[in-house]
């Protein structure tokens, strides 16, 4: 499952079989969803019957997107995960490389990940998941990451944050540093997700540097709290009503834009 276009997909995270619902009442807003357990950590893994129920629960033209967790370098205990999130029902495959300090141990990680979720189920897209504030907790460079999913055969390359106390994803990696993440990935034939506590006025820049996939929580959820607010199928809305709007502007100002000379 490899970059095909430039169109922008909007993943929504809810937290369990209760918000799934409301994801599928705003099913005609979003293209994924996803699975997660934010109370085990930024990329936190859910229970397997937990993605069986959501992926019954959304429309079944709506992938359904599973995070693995913020794994440990332990190459056989993330593969065996993997492969139960995929078996689960999930099509698109998180790994959060938490644990891994160096771009050979991630790519060991994902290379163990791309084995046993494609000899399940072959069109499934793998992503490699890293984290903005690597700094903070001694992981992989963000840079790093497009390279660890080329070499291990993953589909994507995602960066989200590791800590989420407040901070964004581009006040750990500006958008120009995330621009060269995108570039890199999409040179490489992958698509590029980004989150991290990303909100409506950050998706100008989102969509200008070329970005496939935003993931969002807290900018749908009550008061903008992805802990103790619930997602709102009004705010999903209105969050891909600015994601449309973007857009429409951004192929505007494309096509408008005057050719290089000639010289």
């Amino acid at each position: 499952m490899r970059r095909k276009e430039s169109t922008l997909l909007l993943l929504i995270s809810p937290d369990g079989v209760e918000e799934a619902l409301t994801c599928a009442k705003a099913a005609e807003h979003l293209d994924i969803v996803d699975v997660k357990k934010p109370d085990e950590g930024s990329l936190g893994a859910n229970f397997p019957w937990v993605i069986r129920e959501i992926r019954a629960a959304v429309p079944a033209d709506k992938p359904v997107s599973a995070t693995v967790g913020d794994v440990p370098f332990k190459p056989g205990t993330v593969a065996q995960a993997a492969l139960g999130a995929v078996v689960s029902g999930a099509t698109y495959i998180k790994v959060g490389l938490y644990g891994c300090t160096t771009p050979e141990q991630a790519i060991e990680v994902m290379r163990g990940v791309v084995r046993a979720v494609k000899d399940h189920r072959p069109d499934a897209c793998v992503v490699a998941s890293g984290y903005a504030d690597a700094h903070r907790i001694g992981c992989v460079n963000p840079l790093a990451l497009p390279d660890v999913a080329r070499r291990s055969g993953a589909d994507a390359a995602m960066l989200d944050t590791a800590i989420k106390d407040g901070t964004r994803l581009f006040d750990h990696v500006p958008p120009e540093v995330c621009a060269e993440f995108v570039r890199l990935a999409h040179q490489a034939g992958l698509l590029a997700a980004l989150a991290g506590s990303v909100g409506q006025a950050d998706l100008g820049a989102l969509t200008r540097i070329g970005t496939d996939i935003v993931g969002v929580r807290g900018a749908v959820c009550e008061g903008g709290d992805r802990n103790a607010g619930r997602i709102q199928p009004h705010l999903v809305a209105a969050f891909r009503a600015e994601m449309d709007r973007h857009a429409r502007e951004h192929a505007t100002t494309v096509t408008t834009a005057p050719s290089e000379p000639v010289g």
